[in-house]
């Protein structure tokens, strides 16, 4: 016959097992006179406040969802939440996992909020106050808190049933402790009662878990009673020595598997099988008064390495999910920090399109954080992409309708302008077409497949006209010729002048009176205008180089010279005006595109420092040729 002890053998279970945590001592008696009894601390007793036992952290963690993102290719509708959750619903309710549930309604929410959003958008852009908003009545939303009803209700009952299959179990241990207490208290009859006793053991052992704040004091009286049934008990002391060694080889067995856990490259599973280990060392009996500290000792340490281990992967988690929490947090500020209202142009969309793109594939490198900042972080994140991108698809069509208008405008003008370019009433035509030439100007930009084509064709109307007229008014002909000869002549007294001879003062002077010279005179014939111009200005550059004059003084002389040569020709100085024009928004777009690059440059960043000093260098001649045109529009301005 062999002797079972269901009372712990001198060592007590705390869980989790931390470095350092003391064990309480056994009690123990004589071996000739009854058999060890011990008692374990609780997990509360043994273990610090902060910390929660083995089976709560196993608990919790299987319980917890694993923080995700939903797929964003996965189709996802109300309905097939519904279906998901009525499917789910008609489970067993120990079939029902929560974290399923609190995904399908963390989805189905996420979907009706958007819904109401958008209703409440639409309710405001209809002239409403958002005050006044109501949201619509959901169908769906109805059925699905119906059917999170119904697996609340039956979770509810599962949790009760559970309540009361652990009290009926508490009742029958507590029965059984009562009465093997009577047993160890009739002295006479402690050895008739042995049998008994076993068999009241094995049950105790069948019986499943019960209430929680209760199993500690009934493990407790269970095994105080049994000990005090075995110091009544005279027993064969070579049975009890086999039982002894039979208990210490499953024991020896246990710590053979818990070294075999210690390098289990899988944490979570090394920590769960440890679990099932200390519920079969509990139900293991009693071991060798001289080896009982020894081998209680060895498979202590064992679980507290692999309690440790466990403990050091969540925190590592924990660590990686709040640097990536971090890095989140710094795209969504990057994000925000756009200004979508100061953008005017297709390029300045285009550019910053790129950057949202960039800041989406950055987001997508990036692991989850923690469950509960992960969709926060995420929602905040589509929101602002959303927010651009629907701003984008505004300015566009926007821009397209005024392109449209505009262009609209425009054949309107060349139209006008082809039906009066044949006309020969030269003044009154003239007028119109100066007056068309204004209106053209405050016209704005048109399609860019369009704008050379309604603009050549706007000019070609104005030139013919005008060229009409001048063959019509040639009577100035002989002027322009002698005119010529005398620009002709200053260009040749440009060319004698001589810095060395002279004197650098001296020169200068003469320079200049000869460009006064050159302005006074009149118009040339059309013909010869740009040769003899060309001319002019070569021979004026020259000079400025030899007698280090301002280059940039020398340009807008030039540009004088060449409007006052223009004369008041109006077509001819708006077909400049619209050209300078077109100049200065082209290095504008440019300007603003540099400065935009040097924001995102940084003393950090490999080759700053010298990409950061070309593109000031590139800002400041862009920013001075800016000034240039400025200037020579106000030059033809004054002129108009």
């Amino acid at each position: 016959m062999e002797l079972r002890d269901t009372s712990m053998s001198g060592e007590t279970l705390n869980q989790p097992l931390n470095d350092g945590a003391a064990t309480p001592a056994a009690e123990s008696v004589n071996i000739s006179e009854s058999v060890t009894a011990e008692c374990p601390a609780t997990a509360q007793e043994a273990a610090p406040a902060e910390e929660c036992s083995v089976a709560e952290v196993a608990a919790a963690e299987a319980e917890a969802p694993v923080s995700a993102e939903v797929p964003a290719a996965e189709p996802v509708t109300k309905e097939g939440l519904v279906e998901a959750l009525r499917l789910l619903s008609e489970k067993e309710a120990s079939e029902i996992a929560a974290d399923e549930v609190s995904r399908l309604k963390q989805q189905f929410y996420a979907i009706r909020n958007e819904e109401q959003r958008r209703q409440r958008e639409a309710f405001v852009e209809a002239g409403n106050q958002a005050e006044a908003f109501e949201p619509q009545a959901d169908p769906a939303e109805e059925g699905f808190k119906a059917l999170l009803a119904t697996v609340k209700e039956k979770k509810a009952e599962q949790r009760a049933a559970v309540e009361a299959l652990q009290q009926e179990n508490y009742n029958r241990k507590k029965a059984i402790v009562d009465k093997i207490t009577e047993m160890g208290a009739d002295v006479d009859n402690a050895n008739r009662f042995f049998q008994q006793v076993r068999d009241l053991q094995t049950e105790f052992k069948e019986i499943g878990e019960v209430p929680a704040p209760l199993s500690g004091d009934l493990w407790k009286s269970y095994q105080d009673a049994v000990e005090k049934y075995y110091d009544q008990l005279k027993i064969n002391k070579e049975l009890r020595d086999y039982d002894f060694k039979k208990n210490l080889g499953e024991k020896e067995a246990l710590v053979a598997e818990a070294e075999k856990l210690c390098g289990e490259e899988d944490v979570i599973a090394a920590f769960r099988r440890l679990q099932t280990l200390h519920d079969q060392w509990r139900n293991i009996g009693p071991v060798p008064k001289d080896v009982r500290e020894e081998i209680w000792g060895r498979f202590k340490d064992l679980s507290a390495d692999i309690n440790k281990r466990y403990q050091a992967f969540f925190e590592e988690r924990k660590a990686r999910e709040r640097e990536n929490e971090e890095a989140k947090e710094a795209i969504c500020q990057r994000v925000e920090s756009f200004e979508f209202d100061k953008l005017s142009t297709f390029a300045a969309w285009d550019e910053m399109t790129k950057k949202i793109i960039e800041a989406q594939e950055d987001w997508k490198k990036i692991g989850f954080a923690s469950r509960k900042s992960n969709n926060q972080l995420f929602a905040r994140f589509r929101e602002s992409c959303d927010k651009f991108f629907a701003a984008k698809a505004e300015f566009f069509r926007t821009m397209k309708d005024s392109l449209s208008k505009n262009l609209e405008r425009k054949i309107a003008l060349c139209e006008r302008a082809e039906a009066l370019k044949d006309s020969t009433e030269w003044r009154k035509a003239a007028d119109e077409f100066v007056a068309m030439q204004k209106e053209w100007k405050t016209i704005g930009a048109v399609a860019k497949k369009h704008s050379d084509q309604v603009w050549h064709r706007f000019l070609a109307a104005c030139d013919y006209f005008f060229e009409q007229k001048k063959k019509n008014t040639s009577g100035t002909r002989r002027t322009e010729r002698a005119n010529l000869e005398q620009k002709n002549e200053i260009i040749e007294k440009l060319k004698a002048v001589n810095p060395d001879e002279l004197g650098r003062e001296a020169a200068v002077k003469a320079v200049k009176d000869l460009q006064a010279e050159w302005q006074s005179v009149g118009h040339v014939p059309f013909s010869e205008k740009d040769a003899v111009y060309e001319a002019y200005r070569a021979v004026v550059n020259e000079l400025y180089q030899k007698l280090d004059l301002s280059q940039r003084g020398s340009r807008m002389t030039s540009f004088e010279n060449s409007i006052k040569e223009i004369g008041n020709d109006e077509n001819r100085l708006y077909r400049e005006r619209e050209r300078l024009m077109r100049a200065y928004e082209q290095r504008k777009g440019e300007l603003q595109t540099y400065e935009n690059n040097m924001g995102f440059l940084t003393a950090k960043s490999k080759n700053a420092g010298t990409m950061l000093r070309e593109m000031e260098r590139r800002v400041q001649r862009l920013k001075d040729d800016l000034a240039d045109l400025e200037q020579k529009i106000k030059v033809i301005d004054s002129k108009l």
